[in-house]
């Protein structure tokens, strides 16, 4: 079994170096230290950055040395990767832009630049340790990069990718200069987390848009893997919370701070500097309730707990000038002589002093104006001992979703605000007591090693259905017994569908047509067997494209029949199938063609289609599921069937089927050797249908009944390459 390395930004400590060793803390890194109590537990090895510029051989020596011991490896970065990375690219592009904070956003192509190169280097760093059958689980905005990198070096890893801050809309990422590289780059995982499905629903939304993939049930389809994109929202370490908790030193630092401020109800803001907390905004929602509610005045105060985070940049000093000022303002308005409305403490507090903080608060005001997840408001509810105390949460936030018994506030209506501090404060204690233990169940019952046992198990399941598909992969021996069985055969049939088998898929169907190379092959591979073309198109195009060569052709889903041997080679009409309905349906397309800019319709003799393919994708899937469920509901008592193809629906009659006409073509045929290729589900039942000795293949890695899949019409053209090169006798 393989070791599961967890892959960060920074490690989940700092390495001191002072008088010849190295002195380790804690680090303020969110994610890392959120999921060091994870690593104690399950981790194997974690690789990241150790914090800062490491520039001595020596020093990096001792580094390595010791971190090993921890089950921890470095990757050393310059100071000015660091500056350029972290601080630039990472800083002022990513985070601004998964934040949806546009106005912050600065393009810069050297951040870029250094943004590769850095992961490139933890690539490099990944690659020394691990095996095929290792699992690497990546975390946050900082390594986007990072799973195609691993991909395409080590094809059969396992590789995880969380994204722990949120996913902004295509409206925004679509702004980001790199977007295709950063959406592949992600696309390198087997498995796509994110905290919750709103940024899950963004992503794939901006894959579709962006690299054209489509996607169901969160399975996203590629040319060559599936790969899965789910929500999972972190928890924390409950049980550890509530053990501090109740520990000595927390209550020792209880009283006081009690002893301190006997009788006074706080509401507790607890947060790093940033822009996306919302501080300001908290603090001003805070002066305008002591406005609001004056008889609150010398009753209830703010704590605000404000953790330095990028003081050496511009935007973050203004902030903090802001709050400053804020808060100096408020004060020197409200203060009396006992009595401050504001408690301002810029620094970072240790873990049992933050604990000791929820204990106190009667109410924690979490009104972030945008964030992935939000921890504070979890490890506030695994505080409180008592079941008491109320949670005023943003909707902005992750947490949201998870905690419905707080109050939940918009941060940008300051009076909603106002209002929520109201109601906490005067909620009835019993009420407090029931909405805190039903939100502590919740936390406590999905804990940080529940999301990872769930992502974990989730990350497994997604690599066994793929490599139960990788296992039907026509390569090696499964080919060389293909190639051997049609040597051998006397009266081999193969039959063919056109569009995604043999050429790909275009913005215009009659765009399709056969490029010279195939045409060359399927003349050459004439010589060798009966060849099929069978195909949902009507005869007049096949005839346009394919007349002239040894073709036999099955158009309109089975509905015609040419053979090109014998005494007869025109269309011969396998059904008496009759077009009364078409009138009625072509009224009903023709509405979703005018609402919908780019669709368009083709009408072949027996069957409508409606395409979609140059409709922009979310406006093309909406109308897409209404007109299927439009035309599904007309076509009851009609016995009329809705097909979905490749951007497209067709409605046509059930008698027309591929499977029916290839089984009616082998009865009058004494086929030894059966092989067929198709590429979406309306081969599948052909598939089914056809007997044990057939060869069945599907292009594609969708779910299929095929015995073997393709990766795409390229890989098809290469297989009827190899055999028209195979000795074999003429049919």
């Amino acid at each position: 079994m393989g070791k599961t390395i967890f892959v960060s930004h920074r490690l989940p400590i700092n390495g001191n170096y002072h008088e010849g060793k190295f002195h380790f803390t804690a680090s303020s890194g969110e994610v890392a230290s959120g999921l060091y109590p994870l690593f104690e537990k399950q981790g194997d090895l974690w690789i990241a950055w150790p914090g800062a510029e490491i520039k001595e051989s020596e020093i990096r020596a001792s580094l390595i040395l010791e971190l090993s011991a921890k089950k921890m490896h470095p990757v050393f970065l310059t100071q000015e990767e660091i500056d350029r990375y972290h601080g630039g690219f990472c800083n002022e592009t990513l985070w601004p832009t998964f934040h949806s904070f546009t106005q912050y956003i600065n393009y810069n192509e050297n951040n870029w630049d250094a943004y590769v190169a850095v992961n490139r280097k933890f690539c490099d760093a990944i690659l020394k340790k691990a095996k095929p059958e290792d699992t690497v689980w990546i975390h946050d905005y900082q390594l986007l990069l990072l799973p195609e990198m691993l991909r395409k070096r080590m094809p059969d890893l396992t590789i995880g990718f969380f994204q722990h801050t949120p996913f902004p809309s295509y409206e925004i990422f679509r702004m980001l200069p790199w977007r295709q590289e950063v959406l592949r780059g992600m696309c390198g995982a087997d498995l796509i987390g994110f905290h919750i499905y709103d940024d899950m629903r963004h992503f794939l939304s901006s894959i579709g848009r962006i690299l054209g993939h489509t996607d169901e049930a969160g399975f996203i389809h590629t040319d060559s893997r599936l790969i899965n994109v789910d929500s999972f929202p972190m928890g924390i370490d409950y049980e550890k919370l509530q053990k501090a908790a109740k520990c000595d030193e927390t209550e020792n630092l209880l009283r006081t701070f009690r002893e301190d401020h006997h009788k006074q109800t706080f509401i507790l803001s607890c947060d790093r500097l940033d822009y996306t907390k919302g501080i300001p905004e908290r603090i001003k929602a805070f002066e305008l309730f002591l406005d609001t509610y004056p008889a609150y005045v010398e009753k209830i105060s703010l704590l605000l707990l404000v953790a330095p985070s990028r003081t050496t940049v511009k935007k973050y000093r203004a902030l903090k000038e802001e709050i400053d000022t804020l808060v100096g303002r408020i004060n020197s308005k409200y203060s009396t002589l006992d009595w401050v409305p504001i408690h301002y403490f810029y620094r970072k507090f240790s873990f049992e002093e933050n604990v000791a903080f929820y204990r106190l608060a009667d109410i924690a005001l979490v009104s972030t104006l945008r964030e992935g997840m939000n921890f504070i408001s979890k490890e506030y509810i695994a505080s409180r001992t008592k079941e008491d105390g109320v949670l005023i949460l943003s909707e902005m936030t992750g947490a949201s979703k998870e905690l419905q018994e707080a109050i939940i506030i918009n941060p940008n209506d300051k009076k909603s605000v106002c209002r929520a501090i109201f109601e906490a404060l005067n909620m009835p204690l019993e009420e407090k007591q029931k909405r805190m233990r039903r939100m502590q169940y919740t936390v406590q019952k999905y804990s940080i090693y529940q999301w990872a046992r769930i992502y974990i198990n989730r990350l497994k399941h997604v690599k066994t259905l793929q490599q139960s598909l990788h296992s039907r992969e026509l390569i090696g021996k499964d080919l060389e017994t293909i190639q051997t069985r049609f040597e051998e055969a006397e009266h081999p049939i193969v039959f063919l569908d056109y569009d995604g088998a043999l050429v790909g898929y275009t913005s215009q169907p009659d765009e399709a047509f056969p490029d010279p190379k195939l045409l060359e092959i399927l003349d050459s591979l004439c010589e060798k067997a009966n060849i099929v073309i069978i195909s949902g198109r009507d005869k007049m195009t096949m005839d346009k494209w394919l007349e002239g060569y040894k073709l036999n052709m099955i158009a309109e889903h089975g509905v015609f029949v040419k053979k090109n041997h014998g005494m007869d080679n025109n269309w011969a009409t396998q059904l008496d199938i009759s077009n009364d309905w078409k009138s009625s349906f072509r009224i009903q397309m023709d509405d979703y063609v005018e609402r919908t800019p780019g669709a368009f319709i083709e009408e072949k003799e027996h069957s409508i289609v409606w395409h979609y393919r140059k409709v922009e994708s979310g406006l093309g899937n909406l109308r897409k599921r209404e007109l299927f469920s439009h035309l599904k509901y007309m076509a009851r008592g009609l016995k009329l069937e809705v097909l979905e193809g490749n951007r497209a629906l067709e409605i046509k009659r059930p008698e027309a089927s591929k499977s029916k006409a290839i089984i009616e073509y082998l009865e009058n045929e004494s086929a030894d050797f059966v092989l067929v290729i198709g590429d979406n589900w309306t081969d599948e039942d052909t598939f089914r249908d056809l007997s044990d000795n057939a060869i069945t293949i599907r292009v594609g890695y969708d779910f299929t009944r095929a015995q073997y899949n393709l990766k795409s019409h390229l890989e098809v053209r290469k297989l009827l390459e190899t055999l028209c090169n195979v000795n074999n006798k003429i049919y």
